[in-house]
């Protein structure tokens, strides 16, 4: 399928063989960003790890110094005396039992992310295979399971997200709409980047981050120059 004449005309603006500093990226990805809504601006990372290894999957949390501008809508599995907690902090969705049995009943998933105190973890094995799939499902390493519950909501209303590779070894993440300033930009960028590196498998050999490629929704991809982060 074609491009557009639109596309054609803003990849002109990239340089395919240039790697970029991660402001000149930024920068240039704004520019490139012309659709007639707002656009968000993605990172695309590709890791060298072995995905035969299980050691050396990649898993972070990080809450992101300005928000991506996308509030995600937050389910909380909770015993009764945590409600409020869980409502107060923002939650959407809150239940226990009744919820669990809601969705095992209909398999519709109404939310973008779960918590769940460590009591309700046994119950929901029960939809385990509904919200797996999706990736929704509470988990310690995502730092959505704990008795804390107004922390793990404010932290995911505020912007908190888990980084992770996929099946090929490449992360993806946005961060941030390109409305949003360019320093702030850069400060998402630099807070995904330092979580990935500082998180990088011990078993992991030879360069870690293969290539790093910027683009907005429906821009050309931007190459980040990998020497510089």
């Amino acid at each position: 399928m074609p491009h557009s004449k639109r596309y054609t005309e803003l990849k002109k603006l990239v340089d395919p063989k240039k790697a970029y500093s991660p402001s000149e990226a930024i920068e240039l990805a704004k520019k490139t960003s012309t659709t007639k809504f707002e656009a968000s601006l993605e990172v695309h990372i590709r890791l060298g790890i072995d995905l035969k290894k299980s050691d050396q999957q990649l898993r972070a949390t990080i809450v992101l110094p300005h928000s991506t501008g996308k509030t995600k809508k937050v389910a909380a599995f909770v015993p009764a005396d945590k409600e409020k907690d869980a409502k107060e902090a923002g939650a959407e969705i809150v239940g226990a039992e009744d919820l669990i049995e809601e969705i095992a009943k209909t398999g519709k998933v109404d939310f973008d992310v779960a918590v769940a105190t460590p009591d309700m973890m046994p119950k929901l094995a029960k939809v385990a295979k509904i919200l797996g799939p999706k990736g929704i499902m509470p988990n310690p390493k995502t730092e959505t399971v704990g008795t804390n519950v107004k922390k793990m909501v404010e932290e995911l209303k505020r912007g908190k997200v888990t980084l992770k590779n996929d099946a090929t070894g490449n992360v993806h993440q946005a961060i941030g709409k390109t409305s949003l300033d360019s320093k702030s930009l850069q400060e998402n960028f630099s807070a995904i980047l330092s979580a990935i590196k500082k998180n990088k498998p011990a078993s992991a050999k030879g360069t870690y981050l293969k290539t790093v490629v910027l683009t907005t929704t429906m821009g050309p991809g931007i190459n980040v120059d990998t020497s510089s982060l």
